[in-house]
């Protein structure tokens, strides 16, 4: 019942839903005045990652060009730029301060259900709009210097790297660009961004729409930490009137699978709270594992949250399917070889009781699930095989 081809995406019912009655959004930032968060977005810790800083602080109709920009999207990343928030002469409406691409992106983040890539493409999209820029040259560098100014604010965070590169292909490679004035260029430009961040928007409902086909009845499905979009797919399950049950690993040290099983009892979904380390003892009783990802590389693994491997290990030796719910802006150009080749990211652990100053403690925050231990692929572009998503990637470079 699980088994899709990798170009299955969405039925004839589905798209007429999504015209019917589409998802909005607004276009100006939300304005949010509670304090703890503004320090937590705009004063972030250099020894944590501002991904879990930003969790802890809160806690379409695919086109026929999505695949091939989202395949752009790891392209080559540009040199390191210099770390300081950019910003330009121009002034923002809402503040009537000079405008930075920082301040944009914070104030998108303050959303506790938008995506930070999502966050940065509205930031990158409001730079277009009020870039007061006379050239084409002028407004592409403008835009490129933004997106690695927010590159470089959180250079752990894979789908924010991914989300920006993509972005700019997305919005910038037009031939229509090449024989326009530039006010109609321009106009062009913000037309195309808006539309890709309501594309990005809409990604989590879309994969939502093609994952719970694979939720059976009577299943019991186990999953490890807190993704939006895992959330988003029992919904629409629970919504199909699905009977299920969910095993939610506790997802130590900061307990988002807490959180998660908070957020099915109040869908009536009956779960159940493991710690972690009865992930083995418990497999016997599960029927497949389900789980987001910070990032999807280039070998088809995935990056995510710190015990996914050790899960997909034993799922693997027990014969349960393994699947990922990632958008396709968490595509990215990485290669890692093993668990230590890649930026860490780091976060706070607090074991309850004092540790001597002698003894090591791991606070990486993720691990690397390479491609042979998962068995399919939830995305915007349609339900993939890893080796498809491998396939795909390769192939944009050769």
């Amino acid at each position: 019942m699980w088994r899709r081809t990798a170009s299955f995406i969405l039925d004839k019912q589905w798209q007429y839903n999504v015209a019917a009655s589409p998802d909005t959004l607004s276009l100006s930032p939300p304005q949010t005045t509670a304090s703890t968060m503004d320090d937590t977005l705009r004063n972030p810790n250099t020894k944590v990652s501002a991904y879990y800083q930003t969790r802890a602080a809160h806690h379409g109709v695919v086109t026929s060009d999505w695949l091939a920009q989202a395949q752009a999207a790891v392209g080559q990343h540009p040199p390191e730029s210099d770390a300081r928030p950019y910003s330009f002469s121009a002034t923002s409406p809402s503040s009537g301060k000079p405008f930075s691409v920082i301040d944009e992106f914070n104030n998108w983040r303050k959303q506790p259900d938008l995506a930070e890539a999502v966050a940065a493409i509205r930031a990158l999209a409001a730079v277009i709009r009020y870039s007061e820029a006379t050239t084409m040259m002028e407004l592409e560098i403008e835009l490129k210097k933004a997106s690695d100014s927010l590159k470089s604010w959180d250079t752990t965070s894979i789908s924010l790297t991914a989300g920006c590169d993509l972005f700019m292909r997305y919005v910038t490679r037009t031939s229509a660009l090449e024989y326009e004035d530039f006010n109609s260029a321009k106009s062009r430009l913000i037309e195309r961004a808006e539309k890709f961040g309501e594309i990005s928007y809409k990604a989590r409902k879309i994969i939502a729409m093609l994952g719970q086909d694979f939720i059976f009845d009577g299943c019991t499905i186990l999953v490890h930490g807190f993704s939006r979009v895992v959330l988003e797919l029992f919904k629409a399950a629970a919504q199909n009137n699905k009977l299920f049950r969910v095993f939610c690993t506790e997802g130590r040290p900061d307990r988002t699978g807490l959180l998660l099983s908070n957020e099915l009892a109040k869908l009536d979904v009956p779960v159940k709270l493991l710690i972690d380390s009865a992930v083995a003892y418990s497999m016997d009783e599960v029927d497949m594992v389900l789980v987001g990802a910070d990032g999807v590389v280039e070998s088809g693994g995935i990056i995510n949250m710190m015990g996914t491997y050790q899960i997909a290990l034993v799922a693997h030796t027990m014969n349960k399917p393994v699947y990922v719910a990632a958008e396709s802006y968490k595509f990215a150009r990485l290669y890692p070889l093993d668990q230590k080749d890649m930026a860490p990211a780091l976060r706070p652990i607090d074991f309850g009781v004092p540790i001597p100053a002698k003894v090591d403690v791991e606070s990486s925050a993720r691990d690397y699930t390479p491609p042979q231990y998962l068995t399919l692929l939830f995305t915007d572009l349609g339900v993939l095989t890893p080796s498809v998503v491998s396939d795909e990637l390769i192939q944009l470079y050769l």
